[in-house]
């Protein structure tokens, strides 16, 4: 039902449009108040109030929208009977036949929408595996690049291993206390002086005049020394003498070098009593005095090999073949007093002690 409610209409008396004018009543002035009418109200709202105003209402509408609570609790009794029957039913459930209704006829929708939603779905999975698959393969050539370098260094790592042990049974043979050290380079051939340079130095314990000596025998003395390094001057330079006895006889005499680092090096051995011939294969060792030096007594360095004599010399002279490769040196050791301060650890009679 719609009602309308008309507005009072205007008038002489209700003092609308064409009303009369009081003494009190002013008249617009031009320009100013031509926007007003002629009562000096605007003219918008007197249009409005010409308007007529219109209220629908329609009861019982918003009773309509809602459903009934009857169907509501029919529609929830209903589902509740048949999910009783079915499950009492079993396999002879009377919702059997219509489940086989709609699985045939849900069941191919179900495999088309599977068929077109299954590649969508698994972009993904797909950029997730592509990531999980290229950092499992960066991790494995990580993995292969550390085998191929540790199978390139095994060899000489078991090297080391073996000259660090060899310097274990030099410093229980002889006595002495060593401080390890590496070769790291050679000196130039231009200087015509054959030496090493060693990364043990000062802070290790290392002072000039120390015997060096590597697994197999005597390597040289300690000419120059830094807080890092160490020159070492090879027994085979040529402006090297060492004190040396045959293991034979006792016999001393002066070796001196003959310049070569290459196969065959040789040192040449003059004896001090000029009437003694060494024998071929004779070992030839240092003589001197416990740990003085420049070189400690007891250290092997070679063999007699061959035996020779000038035409103006009356003696025969010795060549001694080294027991050192000079051309592969590596790992030697530095002679120090028992009580030297080290930064590392030191090798001793006993083993190894820090």
């Amino acid at each position: 039902m719609a009602l309308r409610t008309p507005l009072p209409p205007s008038g002489p008396d209700t003092g609308g449009p064409g009303g009369p004018v009081g003494p009190g009543d002013r008249t617009p002035r031009p320009g100013k108040d031509d926007r007003l009418g002629r009562t000096g109200r605007p003219r918008g709202l007197a249009r409005l109030r010409r308007l007529p105003l219109t209220v629908s209402w329609a009861p019982g509408e918003a009773q309509e929208r809602r459903p009934p609570r009857a169907l509501v609790a029919a529609l929830a009794i209903t589902g509740l009977s048949l999910m009783t029957l079915d499950y009492l039913g079993g396999d002879s459930s009377p919702v059997e036949p219509a489940r086989t209704v709609v699985g045939e006829v849900v069941g191919p929708l179900e495999t088309v929408a599977d068929a077109v939603v299954r590649p969508v779905a698994a972009v993904p999975a797909w950029f997730r595996t592509q990531s999980s698959l290229r950092d499992q393969l960066a991790t494995a050539e990580a993995e292969n690049a550390e085998l191929e370098n540790r199978l390139a260094t095994d060899p000489l790592d078991r090297a080391r291993l073996a000259e660090y042990d060899g310097l274990l049974t030099a410093a229980a043979a002889q006595q002495v206390d060593l401080v390890p050290a590496r070769v790291v380079a050679y000196g130039a051939a231009q200087t015509f002086t054959r030496t090493v340079t060693i990364d043990a130095g000062t802070s290790s314990g290392v002072q000039p005049d120390m015997t060096v000596i590597a697994p197999a025998g005597l390597v040289g003395r300690v000419v120059g020394v830094t807080r890092t390094t160490a020159t070492v001057l090879l027994v085979v330079d040529a402006d090297s003498t060492v004190g040396a006895r045959v293991g034979s006889s006792n016999e001393v005499g002066f070796l001196s070098g003959g310049g070569s680092l290459s196969e065959p090096s040789r040192l040449d051995l003059d004896l001090v009593d000029t009437t003694v011939v060494p024998a071929e294969g004779d070992v030839v060792a240092t003589w001197g005095s416990g740990n003085a030096g420049p070189y400690v007594a007891g250290v092997p360095i070679g063999t007699v090999t061959e035996l020779f004599s000038t035409p103006r010399d009356t003696t025969k002279r010795a060549v001694i073949k080294p027991f050192v490769d000079f051309s592969r040196l590596d790992t030697v050791g530095v002679v120090v007093p028992p009580d030297t301060e080290s930064d590392r650890a030191l090798i001793g009679p006993d083993g190894i002690r820090r």
